[in-house]
């Protein structure tokens, strides 16, 4: 700070130090002035000012050094009262400043907040036609349009299903209830949900429980692994989806591995990146690249820790490892 001050005043030291020479300059061609009393003079009047600058060091940069290190979060009470003019200036720029960021960012935190209540209320209004169409649909007999009519409703109701949780997951912490949850009749409902999709695609499964209740919270747990079989599904064609849990070092481990087209190497570190779809298959329009992303999410306030291995045109395995009960002490309503 100091270095910054001088090089402020750099003009009035170098116009005080100059005058000094100067004086020193006309004793020495003078010979009429005695050039040792100017000496002495000039040593006095540079001590003076040394103390001087000193002092206004001392009172003209308090401001500034707690302005350096204020936090920035829009609140003026950490920095130092004014001294000067010039900083009464600057101070009362950045209270209004602060004051009009504080308001605009009130705004559109309540402009944020209505726009997420009204899609949310748009998404639960969409549900009841949603659900007359499956109605409908499934009188349908068999008709052979049905099993396409069956995947287009299967896919507005995920990404609507997709919708309303990423919405909810500012909140989720408030949301969570952490219990036994029976692994088994979460996996069935999901498979039971793409039953139409696993069908028309010749998909079965291959499910090993050999653990059957794991400690999470069973609404978005069930996010999680419906969005990792429909990947799974999504990328696979006749084959079977392998479905395991087991115990492994104390903790409950869920595998769900696929035999589809797999993830390129390259392509692992950012599979979880929000909106990252694929280097390989960039022209695949059919996806979004939020499905692991929420995933991933998800899966932290849950304390589940996710591993997936890949192979191109081998398959994936998503491992899906389980907290013990005393992991989740730092959660609250556990």
């Amino acid at each position: 700070m100091i270095r910054t001050f001088l090089w402020e005043r750099k003009s009035w030291i170098s116009f005080v130090l100059g005058l000094h020479l100067l004086w020193i300059f006309i004793a020495f061609i003078d010979t009429a002035i005695p050039l040792q009393p100017i000496i002495y003079m000039v040593f006095l009047s540079l001590l003076f000012f040394t103390v001087f600058v000193f002092i206004r060091y001392q009172k003209e940069t308090r401001f500034f050094k707690r302005l350096k290190e204020w936090d920035h979060n829009l609140n003026m009470t950490g920095v130092d009262a004014p001294d000067t003019p010039f900083q009464e200036i600057v101070s009362d720029s950045l209270s209004e400043q602060a004051n009009l960021l504080r308001k605009t960012a009130t705004e559109n935190r309540i402009m944020l907040e209505q726009e997420k209540d009204d899609l949310l209320s748009w998404i639960h209004e969409v549900k009841t036609p949603l659900t007359a169409m499956h109605l409908m649909i499934e009188r349908l007999g068999e008709d052979p349009v049905k099993s396409h009519l069956k995947y287009e409703w299967l896919r507005i109701h995920l990404l609507l299903d997709q919708q309303l949780h990423q919405k909810r997951m500012s909140f989720m912490e408030n949301d969570l209830f952490i219990e036994d949850t029976n692994l088994e009749s979460v996996i069935f409902q999901e498979i039971k949900t793409l039953q139409s999709w696993c069908i028309q695609k010749g998909i079965g499964f291959d499910i090993q429980l050999e653990v059957i209740n794991v400690l999470s919270d069973a609404k978005w747990l069930s996010f999680m692994i419906r969005q990792l079989l429909t990947n799974a599904v999504k990328y696979s064609s006749k084959t079977d989806i392998a479905i395991v849990s087991e115990k492994r070092a104390g903790k409950v481990t869920l595998s769900i591995q696929d035999f589809g087209r797999g993830i390129d190497s390259r392509d692992l570190p950012r599979i979880f990146e929000k909106g990252f779809t694929s280097t390989t298959d960039h022209n695949d329009h059919a996806s979004t690249g939020m499905g692991l992303y929420l995933t991933k999410r998800v899966s932290e306030p849950l304390l589940i820790s996710i591993d997936i291995e890949s192979k191109r045109e081998e398959g994936t395995r998503v491992t899906l490892t389980f907290p013990e009960k005393n992991d989740f002490v730092q959660l609250t309503g556990v």
